[in-house]
């Protein structure tokens, strides 16, 4: 049985660690105890807050898209999602809607329906283009769904993902590598500067 410390299920159904701590003196939503007293919670109670019972699975739908400003976008891709499901007989139980980036693994919706499918409580995952579920690592998602159980169907329409946001992820990597490196330089400048003034320490 998997279980998750106040902070990680906090995370998951989106509530802070104060909050669990009053449900769980109101008898709200009561924590587990280890032997060392310490508070935990099982994936039961995951599925049971989040309106999903482990035993009755679901088809989920999932579209996304990173911007506010996607609107047209995100409601192109929900009818092309919507139009699919019926033509290939997927009865959806829930269509998730998020805004967020791909390169953000944190983003709720999306960790909800990780946590979901590691409780095996979705037998098929649909969505538009494979990096509306994540931009990189797609191989590794695949598995892990296949894994739990879940059955990923990919429509493939590349229409259903703006190249523009394409750009907004190279340039966010390019960013985030260019200031790991300014970082490195800064780092090794500092070495460079130690050494000089203390030779001997070498």
């Amino acid at each position: 049985m998997n279980i998750y410390r106040p902070h990680e299920f906090g995370e998951l159904i989106g509530k802070s660690t104060h909050t669990l701590q009053v449900w769980d003196r109101k008898g709200i939503l009561k924590a587990h105890r280890s032997p060392t007293n310490r508070r935990f919670y099982t994936h039961d109670q995951l599925s049971e807050i989040m309106g999903v019972k482990v035993d009755k699975r679901i088809a989920v739908s999932y579209c996304r898209v990173s911007s506010p400003g996607q609107k047209d976008d995100l409601l192109s891709q929900q009818k092309a999602v919507a139009d699919f499901c019926v033509g290939a007989g997927i009865a959806v139980d829930e269509a998730i809607v998020e805004v967020g980036g791909g390169l953000n693994l944190k983003r709720k919706q999306f960790v909800r329906i990780m946590s979901l499918v590691e409780a095996r409580a979705i037998h098929t995952l649909v969505i538009a283009h494979k990096d509306r579920l994540a931009r990189f690592g797609m191989d590794w998602f695949g598995y892990y769904l296949e894994q739990h159980g879940c059955k990923l169907v990919i429509i493939n329409n590349e229409a259903l993902s703006p190249e523009s946001e394409m750009v907004q992820d190279l340039m966010a990597i390019i960013h985030c590598f260019s200031c790991r490196l300014y970082g490195l330089r800064r780092y090794k400048k500092i070495i460079k500067e130690a050494i000089s003034d203390n030779p001997d320490s070498v």
